[in-house]
This record gives structure tokens, sequence and C-alpha cells, in this order.
């Protein structure tokens, strides 16, 4: 039996890798878009006193986490038709809201007195913004990135239903032809992809508070 896997690995291993791309491919995009949308939506529900638009943002970011994912893909192909493009807007509207609350929560963590004093030595809004506030907020940010990362690169298999590929046309096809080394191995690959994206935004999160924590402006806080 292992001797077979062997040898089903050393035939299959482009296919693999090929999937494992189009995959992360999707996942990276759907992240990417969520948190260019998330993040500065965040930072500005966080400054803004009008709670009615922050509870109506909070409460659609929500609602796309209420519908499930086959029903979400199933409402896009009429907009979008089948392939990447419906996969990439369902991953990106599910990513929203872990970044949002996060982000969110994390300008409203800053304390309102180190900003009162930041402005009394004369720093401006935008210094204000990033070298206290986005500092200080960004372990709530890297917190909902990675919550959301893990999350997207799992679903992400269930885009191969509309026909974007990724890893989940293998399990897919490996269920089809009732192939289990061929479902195991393309569901293994997509847990490896979660677990090396979330040590990779770690070491990333560390850096950048490492080198944070020791700006001069940083001192004083």
């Amino acid at each position: 039996m292992r001797a077979d896997y062997i040898g089903f690995l050393r035939d299959r291993y482009p296919d693999l890798l090929a999937a494992a791309r189009e995959h992360l491919t999707i996942s990276a995009v759907s992240i990417l878009l969520g948190v260019l949308v998330a993040v500065p939506l965040g930072f500005y529900l966080a400054g803004s006193r009008n709670k009615t638009v922050n509870g109506i943002v909070f409460q659609v970011a929500n609602l796309f986490q209420t519908v499930p994912s086959l029903a979400l893909l199933a409402i896009l192909i009429p907009l979008f038709g089948i392939g990447v493009k419906p996969a990439v807007f369902a991953l990106f509207l599910y990513s929203l809201l872990p970044i949002l609350r996060n982000t969110y929560a994390g300008f409203q963590s800053v304390d309102t007195a180190i900003l009162e004093s930041a402005k009394g030595m004369g720093y401006s809004p935008a210094q204000r913004l990033f070298r206290i506030q986005f500092p200080l907020a960004f372990p709530y940010i890297m917190s909902g990135i990675r919550l959301t990362t893990v999350y997207i690169i799992s679903w992400t298999t269930l885009a191969s239903l509309i026909g974007a590929g990724g890893l989940g046309q293998l399990i897919v096809s490996g269920i089809g032809v009732n192939k289990e080394e061929l479902i195991v191995s393309a569901s293994a690959c997509a847990i490896v992809l979660a677990l090396l994206s979330d040590r990779v935004l770690g070491t990333v999160e560390k850096r950048f508070s490492r080198r944070a924590g020791k700006k001069p402006e940083a001192s004083w806080i």
C-alpha cells in the first residue's frame, strides 16, 4: 500500500502542485480584497460617532457570513457565470466580517489619552494614524487576517463546484472515481497550505511588532 501511494504521488504530484497554486491564488486574491476593503472601513467606523451607520455595516457584513457557501456561490452564478470570478467574490464577502471586526476592535482599543498626548506633541492626524494607532491596532488586525486566511483556504475547496479549480477539483474527482489516494493527498495539501499561511502571517506580525516597538515614537507610549 505504501509503495502504491508513493508511486501515485510520483505520477500525480504535478497535478497536485498545479491545483495547489490555483487554490492559493484564489484564496490570496480573496483575502487581499477583503483587507483592502475591511481595514480602511474598520478604521473609519472606529472613529465614527454614528452608531447607526456602524450597526448597519456590521449587520451587512454579518449577513454574508450567515449565507451557506453553496447557496452564495449559486446566487452569484447568474451574475458572474461559473469559474474563478464568482468564487473570488464569494470568498471576498466571507472575509469581510472577521477582518472588519478585528480592525474595529484594534483601533477602538487605542487609549484616547495616548492620542491626546501625541496631538499635544504636535503629531498630525496622519502621524497619529501611522505611528501610533496602526502599530497598536496591528496585532488585532493580523489576528483577523490569520483567522480569515485559514477559513478562506478551507472554503476555497468548494469553489471547484462552480468550475474554479483548485484542490477541491481533485477532491471531487477523487470522490467521483473512488480514488482514496487523490482525496487524501488533495485534502492534506489544503491543510498544509492553511498551516503554512498562518505561520507566515504570524512571522510577519512578530517582525512588524518588534520593529514598531523599537521606534522612537513608541518609547513614550
